[in-house]
């Protein structure tokens, strides 16, 4: 037992040292925003509109020019960042490594990156509940502390419960906020994004190995169901494998409808992959 938490922990820590290092070394820099506010690097001066702040008018230059002019400056923004893996019992799977660690190393390239850009972040775990892991904060030991609470989770006779989801992130997160939710959205038909879209800015990052999507016939398995820890013996023949491969193609379906419908953005990384270079894309855009 305690050779396998010392395993677990080298594991992990591999992972973090893999992680961060692409992320420092990636171009993804400070998220400097050139939006115009209150801050210290003046812009411009241009005629007053109304709606514009009386207290930055520059009453020297209104007064020569016969007009009322304000000053613009650069703010720099800080964003909402939250980290919401959805750990059900279907991360359980894997051909190259297990779905539940890529998704592992997917939230540590995102806290990384916040980190990196000196935005602030709070992550939450959630399945049949939500739950707050790691506080709104913007250091380093945070993103380990997350990694931790994945690694560590028990994710056996776990579902996404949709509604109770959406409903409790609602309520506990207060601010707008991208909310990145990941996880291997499976079960498309019960999913309603809607209320969470209209408060939030949603980023959906799909975690799947490529043999739920396109499985090969290869006879009778012993397997066990992670949700009711059942053993049963299946056959996956040709006729079985395509019929699963219907029913993930119905799914994504549905899934891409919704997304679009509400103008979520998404990327799909598979277990066989190296996730880095997805994630450090998706956050450049951020």
């Amino acid at each position: 037992m305690i050779q396998e938490l010392l395993q677990t922990d080298k594991t992990l820590g591999l992972m973090l040292i893999k992680a961060q290092k692409e992320v420092y070394s990636s171009i993804v820099g400070e998220n400097n925003i050139k939006a115009t506010g209150s801050g210290y690097d003046f812009v411009e001066l241009r005629e007053y509109q109304s709606g514009d702040d009386i207290k930055y008018i520059d009453w020297i230059i209104s007064s020569k020019i016969g007009k009322p002019h304000v000053k613009l400056f650069h703010q720099q923004k800080e964003l909402n960042i939250v980290i919401a893996p959805l750990l059900s019992s279907s991360l359980y799977f894997g051909t190259k490594r297990l779905k539940s660690e890529l998704l592992n190393e997917v939230c540590a390239l995102l806290s990384y990156s916040c980190v990196k850009q000196n935005d602030p972040f709070e992550s939450y775990i959630c399945n049949d509940s939500v739950s707050l892991t790691t506080q709104r904060i913007k250091q380093l030991f945070s993103v380990r502390t997350l990694a931790e609470k994945i690694a560590a989770y028990d994710y056996m006779h776990k579902e996404v419960l949709w509604k109770q989801l959406t409903v409790e992130l609602y309520k506990k997160i207060q601010k707008r906020s991208l909310l990145f939710l990941i996880g291997d959205f499976l079960d498309a038909a019960d999913m309603d994004l809607n209320v969470l879209s209209k408060k939030h800015e949603l980023v959906v990052i799909i975690i799947r190995d490529k043999f739920e999507e396109i499985p090969h016939a290869i006879g009778e398995l012993n397997i066990t169901d992670p949700a009711s820890n059942a053993n049963k013996v299946i056959k996956l023949d040709k006729k079985a494998a395509k019929t699963i491969e219907k029913n993930m193609l119905r799914n994504d379906d549905i899934l891409h409808t919704k997304f679009k419908a509400l103008g979520i953005r998404f990327v799909k990384i598979y277990t066989d992959e190296n996730p880095s270079q997805k994630i450090l894309s998706l956050m450049s855009f951020v």
